[in-house]
This record gives C-alpha cells, structure tokens and sequence, in this order.
C-alpha cells in the first residue's frame, strides 16, 4: 500500500485539540493525523496540499493556543521517536526523533553525566520544538549544543539537513518563526553534549540556590535538581495536581532594551536601581517581563472569568477550569496595554496562536 493511501487510513475528523495542550484550551481539528516516520508527515503535507487543506503541525502542544472555533485544516502530530547517540572522550552525539518528549531525554542523559541539557529540566513539550524558538532557561540555550537539524521543506518538497549557524538563531527566535515561519516541519535533531563535562551555572537565580541548598559538589544531576526545584516553586512544571501548571508556560518573552532605551523607561517609570536588568551584549539590557507585569498593577492570582495569572509566576496566564481562547487573548491584551502605559514596552507572546481568523498580534 501507497504511502498517500495509507495516510488517508489514519486521518481522523473533528477531534478534540484542547486535551492535546498543556493549557487545555482550543476547539477541534477539522482533520488530525498522528505521524510516526519522516515518510508519513511527508504524505500528509502533500495530503493537505491535494486537498486544498490548511497544515498545522503540532508537537508537544506546550507552546501554543489554539482558537476557541479549532483549526479548520489538516493537524499532524508529529510522534516521529528514537534516539540514539555517539559517546568518545571529546563529546556524545546525540541524534532525536522530533517527537521525543523533551525533559525524559534531558533526564536520561543527565543520568549519564553528559553536559548541555541540565539548566533546560523541566521544559514540557518535544525535540522538535527546540530550535523553532532556540528554547533556553537558567543560562542555557538551543543553540549551545545544536550542530544539525533535518526537516521536510513544504515548498521544495523535499527533505533537507541545516546546521545550526544556518538557523539564524536570536534569543528565543530562529528563522523557522521569522522569515521561515511555517516552511520547514522539524524531523530529527543533532545536538552535541560534553562527557563529564561541568555544569553551566551562570543564571543568578540558580547560583544563590545552589549556594543555599549547600548541595556539595555542583555536577549536572545537583544542577538537574535545582532548576526542577525552582521551576516547580513557579508551576512551571507539568502537575495535574497544580492548576497553576495549567499553561503554557511563560507567555511573555523578556524584552531586550538598548542602555539608552533602558536609562529613559527607567525615568519615565519613576524606577530607581532596583528593576532587575541583566546585560545582553555590548549595548543591550534583558529586563524582567514578570516583574514589569507586577509592577503594572497586574499581580499574581489575577483572574479574569476562567483564566488568570499564576499565584506563583506573574509570566504564566493558567486555565483555571472551563478557560476559553478569547479570555486568553483578552489577559494578554490587558496585560500588554497595562506594561505599556507604565514603562512604554510593549511585551511580545511566546506562544503560537492557531485557528484564528485574525493574528492575535497584528
């Protein structure tokens, strides 16, 4: 049997989107597929195409918010799994399935003493995420241990292989959410990690825990158990027990300021020393997105009918039981023009929006 016929077998019609999110929001697909090789997401790309369909391709649903109408299009999940991996005195190569589930690779090589992952614990969602938005956390990045990438190109039909200097990557961003958006469905990636190698231990928060916690001896596993302490005291990881875990995780990315715009929000706010900012480069400042939403007069534990901010992390917008898409976008919109009118920032969304008539942001 064909692969196209085969593929046609799988396809389902109007199934439910929202369970398949980590913020359990979102309305039907009109047509789902759930794809485990290279070959069958290939045959449903060109499904799609024949058909006249609209394609979303979907992971770990951790960093998205689908529209309250659903997607009237084709949804493909990509469950392509596997890994496998080289270990020799300099490095490990490590070769994963897009649609390996993030964190149990990070704990598994975490296990073996390889370094790179540890301070990216506790990141809900899969392999294949990681470079669309050069996924990092406490000091580490993407593209700190990336080397290649495969994807299947939806305009050139084809499969093709990237190295990761090729992936454009900025903070939180690539190619594949800028002027690639929507071209390339990620297959496979190739990371580089370090046997035995030293933790990374650079993000401020985590070194006034470890010192604290006077763990010992800092190895990736104490490192691991750190951040996964300091994320869940944020429910930013995945409880079904912790209605404040019920999100996408940070929902705003921390804004990156030159110094001399830094000096006039400063002025303009009325702030002395005390925002937190951290260098970024020769000329630019990270500032704090939760805390410019706290000190909007938006706090933690702000509801908003089903929805509301996280009682323990102001970035997070949680479901609080029964959300809808549009309460989402209506907290963010509050939440933007509140930080706005106080420092003149204007914070851009992590998350991907899907099915709406009208882009969120335009």
């Amino acid at each position: 049997m064909s692969e196209e016929k085969q593929f046609e077998e799988m396809v389902r019609e109007n199934v439910p989107l929202a369970p398949m999110t980590t913020i359990g929001i979102g309305g039907l697909a009109r047509h789902f597929a759930e794809v485990t090789t290279a070959e069958a997401l290939v045959a449903g790309a060109q499904w799609a195409r024949a058909e006249g369909k609209p394609l979303f391709v979907l992971g770990g649903g951790s960093n998205i918010i689908v529209a309250d109408r659903g997607f009237d299009g084709l949804v493909l999940r990509v469950s392509i799994r596997g890994f496998e991996h080289d270990v020799n005195a300099d490095d490990v190569t490590l070769s994963a399935g897009a649609g390996e589930e993030w964190d149990p690779l990070v704990a598994y090589c975490v296990e073996r003493g390889w370094a790179g992952f540890e301070c990216l614990s506790g990141i809900p969602g899969r392999v294949g995420a990681t470079p669309i938005q050069n996924v990092g956390a406490y000091g580490q990045e993407t593209r700190d241990t990336m080397v290649s990438l495969e994807a299947f190109d939806l305009i050139e039909d084809k499969v093709v292989s990237m190295t990761a200097e090729e992936c454009e990557f900025g903070y939180r961003t690539s190619r594949f959410k800028t002027r690639d958006h929507g071209r390339f469905v990620i297959t496979r990636v190739m990371y580089r990690l370090l046997p035995y190698g030293q933790p990374t231990i650079r993000y401020p928060e985590l070194e006034r825990y470890l010192d604290a916690s006077d763990s010992g001896a800092r190895t990736v596993s104490s490192v691991r158990a750190a951040v996964l302490a300091l994320r869940r005291r944020k429910a930013m990881v995945i409880d079904p027990l912790d209605s404040d875990s019920r999100s996408v995780g940070s929902f705003f990315v921390n804004p990156t300021v030159s110094v001399q715009e830094f000096e006039t929000i400063k002025s303009r706010a009325g702030m002395s020393s005390d925002m937190p900012a951290f260098p970024v480069g020769e000329n630019e400042i990270k500032l704090s997105a939760g805390w410019l939403i706290e000190r909007s007069g938006i706090k933690r534990g702000y509801v908003l009918g089903n929805v509301g901010i996280s009682t323990k992390h102001a970035l997070a917008i949680v479901n609080r039981g029964g959300g809808s898409a549009s309460e989402v976008i209506k907290l963010k919109g509050l939440i933007q023009e509140r930080v706005f009118e106080r420092f003149g920032i204007r914070l851009k969304p992590e998350p991907v929006f899907v099915g709406f008539d009208e882009d969120p942001e335009a």
